[in-house]
């Protein structure tokens, strides 16, 4: 397992099973991020993106908190400026990234916090763990994505609800509405999430990939347009493969089928 120094704010873990987990690791301050964290954020899901041996990443905090948004004794550093570059945009970052990316959420999730769980694909959090949107408390406009995914995953009266009165959307209510996948207690966080990891990691590599694109890309238009999306990809992905490509698909099939029947 590769390890950064301690001193980094951003750790990047690569295990040999092809998980990395990237850890937000400032928690004397609950992992609220400076102008740099972002950068260094930014450019993980970047790096990792593009290192074939990594299928599947995990994001989670040190400390007692996932992370409780932008320390604001740094906000015009980092509201201003270049804060438009892509580049250095750890939201813009996460939504470019190809590789499935778990969220493990414990304490807080606040504001720019939640902003980046809501940039995950699948979502895991302790047990009394909250999301918080003080975006309307504090006078910060959104630009991370809270204004508009939020309502599109539990629904726009309740997003309303948790955005306008900056109320706390517990883990236990965000899971019946759709948004946390699991809660689990928080000595399982990582344990949970690791295991939808090497689930993932089993698939067929490539399909998860794609398969992930076309979810992403599909929910974001509406449902006659993401099933065109989806049927094209499907023609575009088959037309592509070779007979020896179906061939192989062909016999792995058969062989799965085959180990089921004998189990029965």
């Amino acid at each position: 397992m590769d390890r950064q120094s301690p001193e980094k704010l951003i750790l990047v873990n690569r295990h040999p099973n092809g998980v990395a987990v990237v850890t937000i690791n400032r928690p004397g301050s609950l992992n609220s991020l400076t102008r740099p964290m972002m950068v260094d954020l930014a450019q993980a899901f970047k790096t990792l993106d593009g290192q074939d041996s990594v299928r599947v990443i995990i994001l989670t905090g040190s400390g007692r908190s996932f992370c409780s948004g932008v320390d604001l004794t740094a906000a015009e550093d980092v509201f201003k400026g270049d804060v438009k570059d892509p580049e250095s945009d750890p939201v813009v970052q996460m939504e470019l990234c190809r590789k499935p990316i778990i969220g493990a959420i414990k304490g807080f999730a606040v504001t720019a916090g939640f902003e980046i769980a809501l940039a995950c694909d699948i979502l895991v959090a302790a047990k009394g763990s909250k999301f918080m949107d003080t975006h309307a408390r504090f006078g910060i406009f959104p630009s991370w994505g809270l204004s508009q995914k939020l309502s599109r995953i539990i629904g726009v009266n309740k997003a309303r609800e948790v955005s306008l009165t900056a109320s706390p959307l517990t883990a236990e209510v965000a899971e019946k509405l759709g948004f946390v996948n699991h809660v689990v207690e928080e000595g399982e966080l990582l344990k949970k999430s690791m295991e939808i990891a090497d689930a993932i990691v089993k698939n067929n590599h490539d399909l998860v990939l794609k398969y992930k694109a076309v979810i992403n890309d599909g929910v974001k238009l509406d449902l006659g347009r993401a099933l065109s999306l989806e049927k094209e990809r499907g023609h575009d992905y088959y037309n592509g493969m070779t007979k020896e490509q179906f061939r192989k698909m062909q016999e792995f099939i058969a062989g799965r089928s085959s180990k089921k029947q004998s189990k029965l």
